[in-house]
């Protein structure tokens, strides 16, 4: 991976249009991951994988891989534990429309109630060169092995967060290979990443003013989508300083 390097500031006001490079996304990860394995000591750690290379291709100091963090351990909660006053409001179903696949999370599986569970997930963060912005693969599997489906993974995840996943339509669940695994995982969809990117960090008025940091990128981003996982950002992640005792300044350039 690269290290961090000076790079100019996101015009956030108008131009910037919520992607990043992949030079970029490589100091995003890790500085994501720097900050991730030491405020986040409970669970298990974020590392960078590195994509093999044919042996006829000699090794670069910036290899094409991805973040990848294995067995979370996630538990469900039942609807029961949810407020009253979320039905009314979970009975309305919003059709998913962003893109046509058969592997969209169908709104009418999150009305079923829940059982207590806990399953274990590994996530990846890859960068899409297509949408130029980050996308999370993820699997479920118990305790023994067995991979679960996607009716176990709708159940498993927490009931207050399933909301989120029927209102918000950048918010599409599909299962596709692996880019670097070629095996079937599910994801998140990126085609609206961008936009909500960007609505997010223009609502910020300290960002508005001054640019986003490359540093923060992949700490704004995963403190959206990993609220479907019941995964919390770390208020120290917020306000990243590195080993050096320095803030991180690196800022995303304007790629309009």
């Amino acid at each position: 991976m690269t290290n961090p390097s000076n790079h100019g500031r996101i015009d956030t006001k108008s131009s910037w249009d919520g992607t990043l490079s992949w030079d970029e996304f490589c100091i995003a990860a890790r500085a994501f991951m720097e900050q991730w394995n030491r405020f986040n000591a409970d669970l298990p750690p974020f590392s960078w994988v590195p994509r093999p290379n044919p042996p006829w291709i000699p090794p670069s100091s910036q290899s094409e891989g991805y973040l990848s963090v294995d067995n979370v351990l996630i538990f469900g909660r039942t609807e029961e534990t949810c407020k009253k006053g979320d039905d009314k409001e979970e009975e309305e179903e919003e059709e998913f429309s962003c893109c046509d696949n058969d592997n969209v999370v169908d709104p009418a599986m999150l009305a079923q109630t829940d059982e207590v569970s806990s399953h274990h997930y590994d996530f990846n963060i890859i960068y899409n060169v297509s949408y130029r912005v980050p996308v999370l693969y993820f699997r479920a599997y118990l305790s023994d092995g067995q991979v679960l489906g996607l009716d176990d993974i709708i159940k498993s995840i927490p009931s207050s967060t399933k909301r989120l996943l029927m209102e918000s339509k950048w918010t599409f669940i599909t299962q596709e290979d692996h880019p670097y695994l070629n095996r079937p995982w599910f994801t998140l969809h990126p085609c609206g990443t961008s936009e909500w990117l960007k609505m997010l960090f223009n609502s910020d008025p300290a960002r508005a003013q001054g640019g986003l940091s490359v540093a923060q990128y992949l700490v704004a981003w995963f403190s959206v989508v990993g609220q479907l996982f019941d995964l919390k950002i770390p208020f120290e992640m917020m306000g990243y300083v590195d080993e050096s005792g320095r803030q991180h300044k690196n800022t995303i350039t304007d790629s309009s």
